[in-house]
Parts: structure tokens; C-alpha cells; sequence
């Protein structure tokens, strides 16, 4: 099947394609896209006029190469496939299933002739040996799973019908989640069994065999508080409070050791909060948002959509997906949704809003923040399906509107 090219991805590799002295690491949560992205780079390649005895590709989940277990086998497989000249473009599938993978790695790196790219279903693969050993000489590349632009040209690009009204279109994104794989599914029962079997294998595979987890019956309970409470101010003494009033019972450092475990997974991610005075972060309190909004919808029957922390988790999630910074703002009392930067400190703030229709209690509570800020900076509030106004410089746009053509916060 012709891969869906997941061009937000490939316009930040493709400086790299031919770097044989950085290892570029493709993560995030699984399936996610990061094979499929790999495969689109080495079409890429091949379409360029790149032989294909240059280009090898080591999956470690498929026949003939799932028993590739240990260093020596690793480089067995590669040294069977690269005998062509000049430079070969190595691809390494799941290579965190071979233990100790890392020398072998770095010694191919070394040769300065491949580039390597190699993928891991979640920051295990960079909070161990590879970060120690090859600081400085590997590139993460972080995938999300599809953004809201990237679920509508999924959808064109493969024939499946759409709504062309989009607020239809962004409600049902909200209750499919964006597995890219929950596409070909039809039946919203069947894009739900798909997602719980992506959570039971990310248990299986990226916590239970990494992590010691003494009680899987409170670990579950707690992932699914937070997956149930996502886009809430959270703080661990908070947390431990409500967990006791859920008849939750977990001591302070299981507790902060377990949300480390859902973060490196990739099932959370967290959002401090950042003083806009200092420029510092916040420590204590912040936020988490989801890594897909599916991981909620299979938790719960009721597909009854609460908006304020769906649209703040597709703003965070798009955000990061464009390589911002996200952070909670703090602006004196007041809180911002989201304070975003890019690589050249550049800023930008933004309120998430389902409306500002429903009264001028609502407009004055959400333009608010933004009268605080006194930079040049820009402001963005963003609706779900408002008529859009103009106050005081803001931008205001919808969401559909604003995501569906991948645009950027400047």
C-alpha cells in the first residue's frame, strides 16, 4: 500500500539525510508513524537516484530479523547488507529489542559511512546508554500521532469519505483519536478495540519488561486517574490527596515514579508552568495532556466531549508537533493557557476557548490574561466554531480553520 507522507516530519529530516555523523532518532509513542515515516525517507532516497543495494533496512519485529537479539547478531545483519560503496543509508526498526546496541551503533558512525536512523517506541531509548555514550553526535526527531491537519490529508489522500463541514470533522478527530492505523477502521467500536490493544501492548512491551511495576492493580488505577483528569493542575501532593478520596492508596514516591514511567512511555506528556517575569519555569504544579485523545475516549463510554481540555490537548499536541516549547503561562494571578517557543526564543500566547459567544463574562474572563502582557509578542485565542472577532491586537481564529492549513503560531 503507497504510504501517506507525513511531510511536517520529513521537512525536518531531510537536512539530515545525508549527515553520516549523526545518528537520527526517530521516537515516540507507539504506532504512532515512526516505521512508516522511515520507509516514506528511504522511498525518498530511492526516488532521488540512491541505489537500493545502499539502502538497508533492519525491521527487528519481522521475519528474519525478530531473532536479532544481541550486538554480534546486529552487526552480522548489517555487514550481510551494506557491501555497496559510497554512503548507505542504514534504517534500524525497534532496535531497542537488541540489548547493548549502542557500541555497535556508535561504530558505524564512526566509519562515516552510514547515515543511520533508527526509531524507539519511547524515551527508554534515550534516557539510557545511547545518551550517555553519543551526546552531541544523535538528533531526536519526536513523532506524535496525527494532528488534526495531518488526519484530514490522511483521509483525502486515502479515499475515506469526510464531512465537509469542518467542526464536524474536528468532533469526530476528537472521538477517533489520530493512530493512523484507527483510520481504516470504520466502526468507532473498532477504532476503540484497536487503541486499548495499543495501551495493553505499550504495557507489555515499554513498562512492565523495562519497569518493575510491585502493583499493576494501583499503577492502572493511577494511569487512568490522569488519563480521566488530563489538561487539570496537578500537583503530587494534590494528587495523592485525590487518589485517597478515590480509595487510591500510593506512597509519594511510587506515585511520582509512576508518572515518570507514563511520561517516558509516551502515554502523558507534562506542561510546566513558566513565570512570565522570570522566564523560568514553574516547579510543583503543572499539567498533562494526553498523546492521543483516543487513550481517553477507551477509558470512558461516554463520548460526550468535554471541550476545554480537548481543545487545549489538540493546541498542545499541534503545537509540539511544529517543534514548539509549550509551557503553562502565569501572568501575575491570572494563568495563560499555553506560552509557546520556538528555537530562536521567539514567544507567542494563547487562550483555548469551545466559545466566547455565551456572554461578555466569558470574552472579557478569556481576553484577560492577554491585557496583562505587555510585549510585542503575539496573542492568539483560539475557538472551536466562533464568528471571529477583533479586541486589542488578538488574533482570534478557529481551531478547524487555523489546523486544517498547518499553520504557525508567528
Amino acid at each position: 500500500m503507497k504510504l501517506y507522507r507525513r511531510e511536517n516530519y520529513l521537512n525536518k529530516i531531510r537536512g539530515f539525510y545525508n549527515d553520516t555523523g549523526m545518528i537520527k532518532v526517530i521516537s515516540g509513542v507507539r504506532r504512532c508513524g515512526k516505521s512508516s515515516l522511515m520507509h516514506t525517507i528511504a522511498e525518498e532516497l530511492a526516488e532521488s537516484g540512491v541505489a537500493q543495494e545502499n539502502i538497508i533496512f533492519l525491521d527487528l519485529r519481522k521475519r528474519g530479523f525478530r531473532n536479532i537479539k544481541t550486538p554480534e547478531q546486529l552487526e552480522a545483519a548489517i555487514d550481510q547488507y551494506g557491501t555497496a560503496s559510497g554512503i548507505k543509508y542504514l534504517f534500524i526498526d525497534e532496535i531497542q529489542n537488541v540489548s547493548g546496541f549502542e557500541p555497535v551503533v556508535e561504530e558505524y558512525r564512526l566509519e562515516d559511512e552510514y547515515s543511520i536512523f533508527i526509531t524507539g517506541s519511547n524515551s527508554y531509548l534515550l534516557s539510557g546508554e545511547l545518551a550517555t555514550e553519543l551526546t552531541g553526535r544523535y538528533i531526536e526527531f519526536e513523532m506524535f500521532t496525527l494532528t488534526f491537519e495531518e488526519y484530514l490529508k490522511m483521509k483525502e489522500f486515502y479515499g475515506i469519505p469526510a464531512d465537509p463541514d469542518l467542526t464536524k470533522e474536528l468532533d469526530s478527530y476528537i472521538l477517533e483519536g489520530g493512530f493512523p492505523k484507527a483510520l481504516e477502521y470504520r466502526n468507532i467500536s473498532d477504532k476503540r478495540r484497536y487503541v486499548d490493544s495499543v495501551i495493553q501492548e505499550i504495557y507489555k512491551k515499554d513498562i512492565s519488561s523495562k519497569k518493575k511495576i510491585n502493583n499493576k492493580e494501583v499503577f492502572f488505577k493511577v494511569m487512568n486517574y490522569l488519563i480521566n483528569n488530563f489538561g487539570a493542575p496537578v500537583s503530587i501532593t494534590n494528587l495523592l490527596d485525590e487518589l485517597h478520596k478515590a480509595g487510591i492508596t500510593v506512597k509519594r514516591e511510587t506515585l511520582t515514579r509512576y508518572i515518570q514511567i507514563l511520561l517516558d512511555a509516551k502515554i502523558l506528556y507534562e506542561c510546566k508552568r513558566f513565570d512570565l517575569k522570570t522566564k523560568k519555569s514553574i516547579n510543583g504544579e503543572q499539567k498533562y495532556y494526553l498523546a492521543d485523545l483516543s487513550f481517553y475516549f477507551v477509558n470512558n463510554t461516554d463520548n460526550r466531549i468535554n471541550y476545554g481540555p480537548v481543545l487545549e490537548n489538540i493546541i498542545f499536541q499541534y503545537a509540539k508537533s511544529k517543534g514548539y516549547k509549550v509551557s503553562v503561562g502565569r501572568i501575575g494571578k491570572l494563568e495563560c493557557d499555553f506560552i509557546i517557543r520556538d528555537s530562536e526564543m521567539n514567544y507567542a500566547y494563547i487562550q483555548v476557548a469551545m466559545t466566547i459567544m455565551n456572554s461578555i463574562e466569558t470574552e472579557n474572563r478569556e481576553y484577560r490574561p492577554f491585557e496583562l502582557i505587555r510585549d510585542g509578542y503575539p496573542k492568539y485565542l483560539l475557538t472551536r466554531n466562533d464568528l471571529i472577532q477583533k479586541r486589542n491586537g488578538v488574533k482570534h481564529l478557529n481551531i478547524p480553520d487555523f489546523i486544517k492549513d498547518g499553520k504557525v503560531f508567528e
